[in-house]
């Protein structure tokens, strides 16, 4: 992607940042006949909406995540067809190791219901991910998550977006300022009747104040790209750790009770904050992840005991010794009290972040509430 030529012209609204919160920003003003100008400081998304599992993680969310959630369903599948990027409905599979986990399932499926969340059998189980059946008690089907080609689905967007009729993209661009009506870059000014900037973590580069009011800090995650000869595995797979992290899930008795054991039994688990789960990439690599760590600036290194802690974790869990790395890499993601930021700085210029790490599963249906508040 190329830069285009400034101008003197006016948008309807200037979106700061082309990650997935921007782009879903773009995509709802389209839809409601606006004109839109997209800033974006590197020439294409390189950011956490590449860098993830590709998983729209619809019923552990709750609340307002979960309303989101359930509306950027709709729109990931319908944009997958418009601009040409595979979105698939293959659901979840939670794999239970432990009675506490098993417990946990249990207590999701009666809160949800059973066309929400299936229970599955060890053998169900084994059947729908390709896990090791030592120690495995059961599992579930969460039917309504989609897994998304997250190493295309940011361009290809962006892509169909430029097409449209009223939109432009001024990429490699960076924001220097902002103020009502007007975007100051480096290349010029920008002029729009409304401004949303959606720079993640990185809006304390642009309005420091308010993402240390926020308290905002940046989570970095380690992940691995894994290669599994032969391994088939067509819904995102969540585990026990997963449990502590998804707030549907983490609510249960079971997972405050896993994670009391884990305190005891598997500390290095909690201390790296691991959510182990894999996706799988449409060349038959596996996404493996993740650990987490968070601080304002944090510090450079990765931690080659947590990609050990990572590799060895899922060997167990796929019972398989021939595992390769093939790529290792950090994602970074806002991270702040609550699960969304959404603050309106003057008149005509709103902030807007999402601050749990679950950007791809509820932008589509934040942009739409953020553009509401501005009519």
């Amino acid at each position: 992607m190329t830069a285009v030529s400034m101008s003197s012209s006016s948008s309807d609204l200037v979106v700061v940042g082309a990650g997935i919160v921007g782009l879903a920003h773009a995509v709802d003003a389209v839809e409601r006949g606006m004109s839109v100008t997209v800033v974006e400081r590197d020439e294409r998304a390189v950011g956490a909406s590449v860098r993830n599992f590709g998983h729209a993680c619809i019923t552990a969310q709750e609340g307002e995540a979960l309303r989101f959630a359930e509306q950027a369903r709709a729109t990931w599948l319908r944009l997958g067809e418009q601009a040409g990027f595979e979105v698939a409905e293959c659901g979840t599979v939670v794999v239970a190791r432990s009675a506490e986990e098993t417990a946990a399932l249990e207590e999701l499926a009666t809160n949800r219901g059973t066309d929400q969340v299936r229970l599955l059998t060890a053998a169900e189980t084994a059947s729908a991910a390709p896990v090791s059946t030592t120690g495995l008690e059961g599992g579930a089907l969460l039917a309504r998550d989609l897994r998304v080609d997250q190493r295309r689905a940011a361009a290809a967007i962006a892509d169909w977006l430029a097409a449209q009729p009223g939109v432009r993209f001024l990429w490699s661009t960076p924001v220097l300022g902002v103020d009502d009506g007007l975007v100051r870059t480096g290349r010029g000014p920008v002029r729009g009747d409304r401004v949303v900037v959606c720079a993640g973590h990185d809006l304390d580069r642009i309005f420091p104040e308010t993402a240390e009011s926020a308290g905002m800090r940046r989570c970095v995650l380690q992940m691995l790209q894994v290669r599994a000869p032969g391994l088939r595995l067509d819904p995102a797979l969540l585990t026990g750790t997963s449990m502590l992290r998804y707030p549907a899930l983490a609510a249960t008795g079971g997972a405050r009770a896993l994670r009391t054991r884990l305190s005891h039994q598997r500390p290095e688990l909690l201390e790296a904050s691991v959510n182990h789960m894999l996706t799988q990439l449409s060349g038959g690599d596996l996404v493996v992840g993740d650990t987490h760590t968070y601080a304002r600036t944090p510090e450079p290194w990765s931690s080659e005991e947590f990609d050990r802690l990572l590799l060895a974790e899922t060997r167990a869990l796929l019972g398989r010794d021939d595992l390769d790395v093939v790529r290792r890499w950090q994602g970074v993601y806002a991270s702040a009290e609550g699960e969304f930021l959404r603050a309106r700085l003057s008149p005509g210029v709103t902030a807007v972040a999402v601050t749990s790490g679950i950007g791809m599963t509820t932008a589509f249906g934040l942009a739409p509430s953020v553009l509401d508040s501005l009519a």
